[in-house]
Formats: structure tokens, sequence, C-alpha cells
């Protein structure tokens, strides 16, 4: 028996990689799968089954086209219905691999078809299970992305998780190995752990979730708390549900190189967006004007998702020899617009003589200094609201990053503000000035090193009350 996790620390989401005897088994797959079929090519297995958790919403699962090249079925949990073929497994099934066995457990709560899959060794035993998004290291999945029933509310969807828990899950021995969808950073959880794989021990041990308690309790500690999920969750959802293009069709269109006036000509037409993906720094420096920065050293897919829309072409700057990896990580969340790169990059922009746009960083020591002598300044937190409630420059107003997809939000900048950008380190900030120049907004500059900088200075006054603009 041989078990691997494949974890995309970007998306913070594990797939696994199951084998016995020469027949394998893969359990939430991302959307490019040349990995799984090269890891059991090189290993000499055979995939047998894919093993789907749910609808996922945090990325668009593999399943539809790992099954079309293995010809291996799509497996989920009772009664799912999609618009391509699966098999919806009865609860308690089991699927024989090699020498193992996969027994299903269904347990709605996160979503009405979430299955966990019990792992059995070759002597019988319960070795690990597999639990998607129903339990994760010292958290459980949110109730409240579901695919929308009306005749369902989240306590409903919560109370369901509870009884799922209590039947399949806290009955386990201590020593199975827990194995979840996601780590720490994942938006499917309200807080979840460090490590991205435990034992059913630990989680009765550590896992608030999983603490004696009645369900009226359980409902209220899943379902208090809830930052509202990233507006990409439904539509990835969605396309999970009801199928996509294959990813070879989106390599194909997203990894045409065009040529400085084919570029061009593209990106002049309305309602394109021209994403750059290098490195903050690189992209401060010099930009197309307009563009969109969102560096491929963040968590890129995530942020994408959650600022760009999808149903505008998307034309792409790279770093060099960074095209695939800017194709592949939009597509994981749903992306199918992506008509080309420019080739040669920026440099391709800058060498034809067209103009270019430039953000300003300033390091925490000049924003300390430009404070007292500027009344316009106004230091412009793009933090979301709890990390600007538990610390931020006195004064500061507070514009989450989130926000700034809607113009609506800038209702309160006015011309004569010179707005002092800041988020955590410098990334989400380098983000934001793109988006506020894309606007109209110029008047701006970052202060690099963000808030790790400005608290490590200790020249600037903070303070912890909560003031958002709005």
């Amino acid at each position: 028996m041989y078990i691997e996790q494949l974890y995309t620390g970007c998306l913070s989401e594990a797939a696994y990689y199951i084998e016995s005897n020469g027949e394998a088994a893969i359990i939430d797959p991302l959307r490019d799968i040349e990995e799984y079929i090269h890891l059991a090519k090189e290993r000499k297995a055979v995939i047998r089954y894919i093993f789907e958790t749910h609808f996922h919403a945090d990325f668009i699962s593999g399943h539809i086209d790992l099954g079309k090249a293995t010809n291996a079925p799509i497996i989920y949990g009772p009664d799912t219905k999609a618009n391509f073929p699966v098999y919806a497994a009865k609860d308690g099934e089991e699927f024989q691999l090699g020498n193992i066995k996969i027994e299903v457990l269904h347990t709605p709560g996160h979503t009405l078809e979430s299955a966990c899959y019990l792992l059995k060794d070759e002597n019988g035993k319960d070795h690990a299970v597999f639990t998607g998004d129903t339990l994760f290291v010292g958290d459980v999945g949110r109730p409240d992305l579901a695919q929308k029933d009306e005749a369902l509310t989240i306590n409903d969807l919560a109370g369901m998780l509870y009884d799922s828990l209590q039947k399949k899950i806290v009955p386990l021995a201590d020593e199975v190995i827990v194995y979840p969808a996601h780590g720490a950073g994942s938006s499917c959880g309200k807080n979840l752990g460090p490590q991205s794989y435990s034992t059913i021990g630990e989680e009765k041990q550590h896992n608030y979730a999983l603490q004696p308690q009645t369900k009226e309790e359980f409902i209220k500690a899943v379902t208090e708390g809830l930052a509202a999920p990233p507006q990409y969750f439904p539509i990835n959802a969605k396309i999970n549900k009801e199928g996509y293009e294959s990813m070879d069709i989106i390599l194909e269109k997203g990894l045409r190189p065009l040529s400085f006036a084919a570029f061009k000509a593209c990106t002049e037409q309305d309602d394109v967006i021209i994403l750059d993906t290098r490195n903050a720094s690189l992209f401060s420096q010099g930009f197309i004007p307009g563009a969109v920065s969102i560096g491929l050293e963040g968590r890129f897919a995530e942020w994408a998702g959650s600022l760009l829309p999808f149903d505008k072409d998307i034309f792409l700057v790279t770093e060099k020899d960074r095209e695939k990896e800017s194709v592949i990580r939009l597509a994981r969340v749903g992306f199918d617009k992506i008509n080309g790169y420019l080739e040669g990059g920026f440099e391709t922009w800058k060498e034809a003589g067209e103009p270019i746009d430039m953000i300003i960083n300033v390091d925490a020591d000049e924003l300390a200094m430009d404070i007292p002598f500027d009344e316009h300044l106004i230091p412009l937190d793009v933090r979301r609201e709890v990390e600007f409630a538990d610390g931020h420059v006195r004064g500061a107003v507070n514009l989450p990053l989130l926000s700034l997809s809607d113009p609506g939000s800038m209702a309160a900048i006015h011309d004569n503000d010179n707005l002092y950008l800041y988020c955590g380190s410098g990334y989400r900030s380098v983000i934001a000035s793109s988006l506020l120049k894309r606007q109209g907004v110029h008047n701006l500059r970052n202060v690099s090193g963000g808030w790790n900088e400005i608290k490590e200075e200790g020249k600037i006054e903070t303070e912890k009350s909560l003031e958002v603009w709005n």
C-alpha cells in the first residue's frame, strides 16, 4: 500500500494518490492532471478510480479530464447529480483497490453530497480516512458554501454536519490517520491548523468541533464568525457540477504568443483585462498602464478569482518561461478566457516606446517622516477588517483589497488625498495600487514591507480601534 499527499500551497489544497498492487485511485484531483498520470506511470500502476469528496467551491477539479484520460469512473457520495457521468456510491459501499478497500462514508453538512473515504489495509483494518472538507486539522468545513437549496438553511447544514461527525468520524479509532482536502490558509473553514494531516485521536483532543457538546452548541460554534466567502466560490462549485472545457484547449488559447502589434490591438478593446503576473517588485518599477498586478509569488489563484471578472478576455504579461504556470493557475479557479500573452513580456512593450506607469515605493521610515507634514496624507490599510482591528497606523482607514473590485468602494477618495497604501508585507498593496490606478487614482504610494515593517521600525503611532471606510 502506498499513499502520497499532493499538496498545492497557493490553494492550500491536498489531492491524494493511493496505490495497492498496481492499482491506483486519485482523490480530489486538481484541473491540471499530468502529475497524477505521470506518478501512476512512474510507479507502473493503473488509475482505477477517481474519488471526489464533494463539489469543490475553491478550485476546479480535474475529475472530468482525468476520467477521459484513464477511463476511470468518477465516484461521488450518495444521490449526487451532475451534468456528466458519475457513479453515486451508496453509504457504506466498498471499492476494492488491489489488496485494500475504500469505504464510502456519506457525511453531509459542508455540502449535501459530501463523502469521506475510509481506507482499510490489507488486513481489513481501518488505516486512514480522507475527509475532504468535512473535517480539517483543528476545524471543520463551513456549512454556508453548498449549492443553494431554499429548503435548507445554514443551521440545517450545520446540524447535518454535527450528525455526520458524531456518527461517522468520532467512532473511528484514535490511530486512524486524517487526510483532509485543505490546510491552513483555505477559506473553506474558519481557522485551519498548520498541519496538512492528523489522526482521529489528535482531532478528538484538539479540534473544537469534536469536543463533547450538544448539537445546538456545535451549530453556534461553526456558524459564528464566518467571513464572507470569496466571490468565485459559487462559480467554481457550479463549474465542477456542470462541467468545463478541457485543460488542453485552455492551454492552447492561453499560450498564444502575441507580437507587440497583436497584443496592443487586442488590449485596446473595451472590457479586456491585462494581467501582469510578474513579481510585485518588478511590476512597481514599470508596467503597462491599466494592467492589474497579481504576482505568482503570492496566493495568486485565490486573488485572481476574488478580484477579476470571469466573463472578460484576459491577456497576460509574465516573466520569461512562466506563461504556462500563469495559465494553469488561472484555470485552476475557473478562468477559461485567457487569450494569449505578450511575447517578450514587459520589455517588448517598453522597447516599442509605449507609455509606461510606475508605483512609487516608500519604506516605513519615509511614511513616518511624511505623516506630520502632509495634511492630505491618508494611510490606506488594504488588509482584512480583522487584521486592521488587531492594529493599524493611527488615523488609517481600512479599504480591504477584496472591496476594490467594486469601483463604488472608492467613492470617499478625493482628488487631493495622498494615499499611502500598506498591507501585511507589500504583496496585496501592490495589487491594490494597480486596481486604483486602473480606475484613475494615481496620487498614491506603496509602503514596501507593509505593516510588518511599520511594527518593526516602531516609529509610527498605531492603534487598535476599528474604522472601516465606507
